[in-house]
């Protein structure tokens, strides 16, 4: 029995291992998700009827003064706000009949009936604060931590590999990578990690002049930092201490602050390129998951250390933050893209027109949880 208690509620254990990590990355990146509905919907004169952390029945909640019930629910997977003249979680627009229930009161501040402007901005506001959230966690590590940088030096050159083909050699120095100038050899793994297969133009210093050669990326397994793994591009080139003079940059807050809106950029730029690459064929299928991989994550990331696991949090919010914006109903991005017609058209998507949209991209949403929730169980 102590072997069994142990196993669960030890730090090593399922319990406090495992599922606790995973539901505080899980509920911080929702909470703030949804605080952003929330927020700029109440600033814009939207009335608000729940906000929810979970779905499914109700385990604990209260009403506030402004008739809000804030809940939290039995399956801890996502969250919702609803406004007011919202018929279910997704927002979808009500019909007639549904709108004649609402009392005058209800009509003058039920999220359908307002501009355009301000659904837009409600509900684009989730994934802003996602990307905000991801800017003031690595703000705080790199003004507590700071961040290790090396010299875009090349020290050794893997014998047959792309850069061996190139015409790399031990000495040189990455001027840019396709246009871009790179400072530091983090820079170059950045924008070679995501591209195998593709030709990249890479700018070298040789002996006081610059070099330009191509070489092809290709894949090859890897650990990251929390154990998994990973499969990244890679050209073949290594750095070391000699050349590569290793150094920790500190940053003012000020600084930190900009360093971590420019990590942001870099996460939803990668992602982007990767989804990008995936809906091709071109990424392996196995680099996606789902909660069963988070939360695996979650665990190996709360052993290395606290600040491990709120870079975690930053990660999934940007990847939460970016997956909500694709154009994609019942996504924040298919709102988005109805209010953008209604814009043009100047007046709004037909119901059936709607219906129909909502409808497939439902589908095309559960389809995908499907492939994860297979990635994390039988498929990788």
């Amino acid at each position: 029995m102590n072997g069994i208690l142990h196993a669960i509620f030890s730090t090593e254990g399922f319990f406090l291992g495992t599922l606790v990590p995973f539901l505080f990355v899980l509920t911080v990146v929702v909470f703030v998700h949804e605080m952003g509905h929330y927020l700029v919907g109440r600033w814009c004169g939207i009335g608000v009827k729940a906000f929810s952390i979970g779905f499914g029945p109700e385990l604990i909640g209260f009403n506030d003064r402004h008739g809000t019930r804030w809940k939290l629910c039995a399956i801890p997977l996502g969250g919702y706000v609803k406004f007011v003249g919202d018929m279910n979680a997704t927002s979808s627009q009500p019909t007639p009949e549904d709108l004649e229930t609402l009392t005058d009161e209800e009509r003058k501040v039920a999220f359908h009936t307002q501009a355009i402007w301000k659904r837009a901005a409600t509900v684009v506001a989730g994934p802003l604060f996602n990307f905000l959230l991801a800017i003031v966690v690595f703000s705080v590590l790199f003004a507590s931590y700071g961040r290790y940088v090396a010299e875009p030096m090349v020290a050794e050159v893997t014998a047959d590999s792309p850069a061996a083909k190139a015409g790399i050699q031990p000495g040189d120095r990455f001027v840019s990578v396709d246009g871009s100038k790179v400072e530091t050899f983090g820079d170059v793994q950045r924008l070679v990690s995501g591209r195998a297969g593709d030709t990249i133009t890479f700018v070298m210093l040789r002996d006081g002049k610059e070099v330009t050669v191509t070489a092809t990326p290709q894949l090859m397994e890897q650990q990251d930092a929390l154990g998994n793994k990973v499969k990244v591009a890679v050209i073949g080139v290594v750095n070391n201490k000699e050349l590569g003079q290793p150094r920790l940059i500190t940053y003012t807050p000020v600084g930190a602050v900009a360093a971590a809106v420019e990590e942001t950029g870099h996460v939803i730029e990668r992602t982007g390129q990767f989804l990008q690459r995936f809906a091709v064929g071109r990424e392996d299928k196995c680099q996606l998951g789902g909660p069963v991989k988070i939360a695996d994550m979650a665990g190996k990331a709360a052993k290395l250390g606290f600040e491990w696991l709120v870079q975690l949090v930053a990660l999934l919010s940007i990847g939460i933050g970016f997956l909500n914006l694709l154009p994609i109903p019942p996504l924040d991005g298919g709102h988005l893209l109805f209010y953008g017609v209604e814009a043009v058209i100047r007046r709004p998507v037909s119901e059936r027109m709607m219906e129909m949209a909502y409808r497939a991209g439902l589908l095309l949403v559960l389809c995908f949880m499907g492939f994860v929730f297979w990635n994390d169980l039988f498929g990788c």
